[in-house]
């Protein structure tokens, strides 16, 4: 049984077209043994005729009927068709007389899969699932108001309709083309791996592989075997080579999640690979050479780090050449209504749900909350409002934590405390950089590295 045959909610809906009544017969078998209605056609007039209703979620369509049983003309025709009036139906194609040239041809009048019979049960259930799935996620980012929505390959969505983030998006395109290392900044939820994933689909290595590495989860022995490799019997467990992150990302890029946590003694190690892209799998002595772009992330402080002796300031220099800052959820009030509609409508998909309403009230309750765990925070409570919400969503339903009063200073997180520090100090300062240094202690270098930790514009100031 595939994953849309779950109990709850209406089944998705396909038609069938084919002129054939036993294979007819066996696709309606099978659709409602895999968790699908169906209804059929054994013409393409019939077809025609069934599809005003807007609850239909693909079309099976043969490519012979009667009148010409080889050439698939007419399927051609039914498709050319179908695409006109429904451009956000699915069709499927399918045929006995199965060639290059006539799967090339549907697909160019329209049609986003082709099979041929007789066919494979297992292949095509996930074609019709899979088809199916994506269509939904297209009609999730039409429906995200005039956000700017970004969809990823895998599903994510990146809305960026706030002022803070259609700035932070602008840098990301003049950014993404080259091949210098990247240091996203920002809270716990607030989307970086989502950025990462973004830059790298925007630059000229989208082809190659985007690898993970979340350095917060690593034991400090594995590292180095980790990120580098090793050789049998480089250690105990080490029954065969293995290639590390480095290597696996050749050509792509490598996303260090976490970059903060990485223990003093292993920085070294790091740095040099970023120097020269050289490095040895633990327990060789063959010098391999990698060509990967970095993506670091970190929700900590590391000019703090480097201060206390705990992060090497060099390789700060060379994580960080081009440091971007990925504003909390409570700074991009704009995105948070879209973004809510999109994880309500993927949640209740997922529950085999109709998703429900979002009145004004419980937009105006989203606005007004404060979201300490950002993105992640809300795809939460709209996963909670898709499983207790009816038709729909209350207020309770979303079972927000209630924010506490505020209380100026006391109620700011460590950024938003230093953020608003350095916008007085430059402020009673007239914009002079070098005496705004000076009044908070700390050099011009320095309070330039944090200017772009929180978006301060260098121009604005002086």
């Amino acid at each position: 049984m595939t994953e849309l045959s779950r109990p709850g909610g209406a089944l998705p809906h396909v038609l069938v077209v084919d002129d054939q009544d036993a294979v007819r017969d066996a696709l309606r078998l099978l659709l409602k043994h895999s968790g699908y209605r169906s209804s059929e056609a054994a013409t393409p007039a019939d077809a025609l005729s069934m599809i005003q209703g807007d609850d239909l979620a693909a079309v099976l369509v043969d490519m012979n009927y009667g009148r010409d049983t080889t050439s698939g003309e007419e399927g051609l025709a039914l498709i050319r068709e179908l695409t006109a009036r429904r451009p956000d139906l699915p069709v499927i194609a399918m045929t006995a007389w199965a060639s290059i040239e006539l799967a090339v041809e549907a697909m160019r009048e329209g049609a986003v899969d082709f099979i041929e019979k007789p066919w494979q049960n297992a292949r095509l259930l996930s074609v019709l699932e899979s088809r199916i799935a994506l269509k939904h996620r297209e009609r999730d980012v039409r429906r995200l108001s005039d956000a700017q929505a970004l969809l990823l390959d895998d599903g994510e969505i990146f809305v960026a309709e706030s002022l803070a983030m259609r700035r932070l998006m602008d840098d990301v395109a003049r950014i993404a083309t080259s091949d210098a290392a990247v240091l996203l900044l920002g809270e716990n939820g607030s989307g970086k791996s989502v950025l990462a994933k973004r830059i790298h689909r925007l630059s000229p290595r989208r082809a190659r592989p985007f690898v993970k590495v979340d350095i917060g989860g690593l034991a400090p022995t594995l590292f180095e075997a980790e990120l580098f490799g090793h050789v049998k019997g480089a250690y105990t467990d080490a029954r065969q080579d293995r290639a590390g992150r480095f290597e696996t990302a050749d050509g792509g890029s490598l996303f260090l999640d976490e970059i903060g946590n990485l223990p003093l003694e292993q920085q070294p190690k790091l740095l040099r690979v970023l120097e020269g892209g050289e490095f040895e799998r633990l327990g060789a002595s063959r010098t391999q050479r990698v060509d990967v772009r970095v993506i670091a992330a970190t929700n900590a402080d590391l000019d703090t780090e480097v201060d206390a002796g705990r992060f090497r300031e060099d390789l700060l220099y060379r994580l960080s050449v081009f440091p971007l800052r990925l504003p909390p959820l409570r700074e991009r009030r704009e995105d948070i209504v879209p973004l809510a509609r999109h994880y309500l409508a993927t949640a209740s998909r997922r529950y085999r749900r109709d998703p429900p309403v979002l009145d004004t009230s419980v937009e105006r309750a989203l606005l007004e909350h404060t979201w300490a765990g950002n993105v992640r925070e809300l795809a939460h409570a709209m996963e909670r409002a898709a499983l207790l919400g009816g038709d729909r969503v209350s207020t309770d339903d979303l079972r927000l934590r209630k924010p506490t009063k505020p209380r100026g200073m006391e109620d700011m997180t460590l950024d938003d405390a230093e953020a608003a520090m350095l916008r007085v100090a430059i402020e009673r300062h007239d914009g002079n950089l070098l005496r705004a240094a000076e009044h908070l202690g700390i050099t011009r270098q320095r309070l330039y590295r944090r200017m772009e930790k929180y978006g301060l514009q260098r121009d604005d100031a002086e």
